[in-house]
């Protein structure tokens, strides 16, 4: 059967008996939630083609299976990022199964797929910046109200984001016993379980104080978790989710939250911050990830002397 005629069936119907998906699923207690999710999502998608080929299970996929189902994805327009993440999430999946004994070679050994194209993280422009920092609240947020509350509760959130460069997960994940306001810092737990220490800017500080003296008790309930420092409407604490709600909803245009931390990196890069400092604020464990903000400010450079010498 020619490879682009393949039907992949929708994940949800896909068997994976045999597969030992839940084995792996349990396996990945140093990554995310999201990144969870995002490698069984890639083999419940490979288990699904797999299938119309007639393999029921790992021992049977070999490395030219492997390239065939990489082909597949090509020639169905899959994008060059998406088919090196599908080659990783195999390479992590078999290496496990050979770890554990379930197959006898590891067939992504050698295995080689097209590199994600480099896409330069988005900065915000100063006047996107000032729209998300500065956005007024609801217009009946008054003191104690609910409304006066969630404004309190977004404008703190997003001076961390912004001003301490968190992931989003971080941000939300934080507990209160985790905060040093008064010492202007705070611990982190990043990815892989890692511990940091990040510094707290002076609007963060300030707008920390009133949310936890004004706005959590406001929407504290009984079943609010005693440690999480945000909190949604319902009084429980504010998910990933919610906090994308929060930056969708403020932003002037669509705006992801980590766009957020993108521009607090890059703007202690075109301040002269070493970017050893920024690796460490950031919690990135390679400083090859950090230095591709080092692009983004040379890009920045040459778009200021395009906009502004008379001979460029």
């Amino acid at each position: 059967m020619p490879l682009d005629t393949i039907a992949v069936p929708a994940v949800g119907t896909v068997t994976c008996v045999g597969w030992h998906l839940d084995g792996f699923e349990r396996s990945l207690t140093s990554v995310s939630a999201a990144t969870v999710e995002a490698y069984v999502g890639d083999l419940r998608a490979f288990v699904a083609w797999a299938g119309r080929l007639g393999l029921d299970g790992p021992e049977g996929v070999d490395r030219r299976t492997l390239r065939r189902y990489l082909a597949f994805l090509a020639t169905r327009g899959a994008a060059r990022r998406t088919i090196a993440r599908r080659a990783s999430s195999l390479r992590r999946y078999f290496g496990w199964l050979l770890r554990t004994g379930a197959v006898a070679a590891d067939p992504t050994a050698g295995l080689s797929a097209p590199k994600g194209e480099a896409r330069l993280p988005r900065v915000l422009r100063p006047d996107e910046l000032r729209h998300l920092m500065d956005a007024d609240g609801p217009a009946d947020a008054g003191a104690g109200s609910v409304a006066g509350a969630v404004a309190l509760r977004d404008g703190a959130l997003l001076e961390l984001l912004y001003g301490s460069g968190l992931r989003i997960a971080e941000a939300t994940a934080l507990d209160v016993d985790e905060l040093d306001v008064a010492r202007a810092r705070l611990v982190v737990w990043g990815k892989g379980g890692k511990q940091r220490t990040v510094p707290l800017s002076e609007p963060a500080q300030g707008a920390l104080r009133r949310w936890l003296a004004d706005g959590r008790p406001a929407m504290a309930t009984e079943h609010t978790p005693a440690a999480a420092v945000f909190l949604n409407r319902r009084g429980r604490r504010l998910t990933p989710r919610d906090a994308r709600r929060i930056v969708d909803r403020r932003a002037a245009e669509p705006t992801h939250p980590h766009a957020l931390r993108h521009t607090f990196a890059t703007h202690l890069l075109d301040g002269g911050a070493d970017l050893r400092v920024v690796q460490e604020l950031l919690g990135h464990s390679d400083v090859g990830t950090t230095q591709r903000y080092t692009h983004v400010s040379k890009e920045r450079l040459r778009a200021v002397f395009d906009a502004t010498h008379p001979r460029a």
